[in-house]
């Protein structure tokens, strides 16, 4: 399980707070032409359970992108993670809790509530995606069809009604790993792209948030040198 974040205000994966400025010059229209105006978010989740309309939402990390003006290369902007209170009535899986590690009764998780942790995660999204010129944001995830039904499920519950992702499209890395480097687990895909994983440290939202992300900017960025993007002009 990953460290307790007692604040829910959105601060730099690296705690200076220059670096949020930083990223904000960084941050360039370029990116709302690489995704047809959507903005990836990599989210991850950790669960009590497989069903989004019973089980308990646990935990939620995100990571948003960048993509920088001058080299065309996309790199992690800023990574936030919430540990959850359980909503009323949420089934609680032995099995998912033994899995993953949680706690959820722990004091020393520092949890909010789901509808704290979704507010504070659409605020950072919107003020990043304004300034990426983009009119969407779009999950980019691990298996992105539980992780989306997950926050889409919460964001229900919370009657929260305008959230800024889509509700059904989303890039799915396990699809993007196997295709450009024939693996679809996680951790494999990871070290296919000599990419650090520390397996005692996964299924907590925040590591495998950060891991994903590296993943889904090592496959765009490779496209890109292999000469991928942009898409050549075709001359009539």
């Amino acid at each position: 399980m990953s460290n307790p974040i007692p604040e829910i205000t959105p601060t730099p994966a690296n705690n200076d707070p220059s670096s949020t400025v930083q990223s904000q010059e960084l941050t360039s229209p370029a990116l709302a032409q690489r995704f047809r105006g959507y903005f990836p978010v990599v989210i991850d989740v950790e669960t009590a359970g497989f069903n989004a309309q019973t089980d308990a939402l646990l935990e939620l990390a995100a990571s948003v992108l960048t993509l920088d003006e001058e080299t065309g290369l996309m790199s992690i902007d800023e990574t936030i993670q919430f540990n959850i209170n359980p909503f009323e009535g949420a089934n609680l899986e032995p099995k998912a809790l033994a899995f993953t590690g949680i706690d959820p009764t722990n004091p020393l998780r520092f949890a909010v509530d789901e509808d704290e942790a979704l507010k504070s995660l659409f605020k950072l999204v919107r003020k990043k995606m304004k300034l990426a010129g983009c009119q969407r944001a779009i999950i980019v995830a691990h298996n992105a069809a539980f992780d989306l039904g997950f926050l889409n499920a919460a964001t229900e519950r919370c009657n929260i009604k305008r959230s800024p992702f889509h509700a059904f499209v989303s890039f799915d890395t396990t699809t993007l790993s196997g295709l450009a480097l024939g693996q679809t687990v996680l951790a494999k895909a990871c070290v296919a792209a000599n990419i650090e994983f520390n397996n005692s440290e996964a299924h907590s939202a925040l590591y495998d948030t950060e891991k994903t992300a590296e993943l889904f900017c090592y496959i765009v960025n490779k496209w890109k040198t292999l000469g991928g993007w942009p898409m050549p002009t075709i001359e009539e």
